[in-house]
């Protein structure tokens, strides 16, 4: 017997943010980031900080869940560059941002769950969600290599 799409895309949602798979989750990313680490970033223009991630990755899934409720978007921004910013400071904005993105992430997992096996009608909101668990591991993997540049995660991890 085979998967349903639900149960692929619920499981790739989880990996995406708390269960480890081949890559560490998003959760385990952040895990004992403080407000200076989230700040941080390598030299260069090329690079985001952890914290102008997060707030990346919260914004386009705060994007898809607005839409999913019906609720009006979000305002345009001039550009996906927009999304990479911080306006707050102090550790517990910081942590307000980990949880924020958390929150949003939990909520479009409840709709997912809800879904029908298939997917349901809605199939460019499935197509959407799997396509945000790939953003989330593509981010993920960012994180971790401002983390290892800072010297702030492990060069040997094991997650057995």
């Amino acid at each position: 017997m085979g998967f349903t799409l639900k149960e692929v895309l619920l499981q790739n949602w989880d990996y995406a943010m708390d269960q480890e798979d081949w890559a560490p989750p998003l959760a385990a990313a952040l895990q004992g980031v403080n407000e200076e680490q989230a700040l941080w970033k390598p030299k260069g223009e090329a690079g985001n900080s952890i914290w102008e991630t997060v707030n990346h990755l919260a914004y386009y899934k705060e994007r898809l869940l607005r839409n999913i409720k019906g609720l009006p978007p979000l305002p345009d921004l001039e550009s996906n560059t927009a999304t990479f910013t911080v306006t707050e400071s102090g550790e517990e904005a910081w942590k307000a941002a980990v949880e924020r993105l958390k929150n949003v992430h939990a909520e479009l997992r409840e709709y997912i769950a809800a879904l029908d096996e298939d997917g349901g009608p809605e199939n460019k909101r499935t197509e959407l969600l799997m396509s945000l668990v790939l953003h989330d591991s593509y981010h993920t993997g960012q994180i971790v290599l401002v983390r290892k540049l800072q010297g702030s995660w492990p060069g040997q991890r094991s997650f057995d």
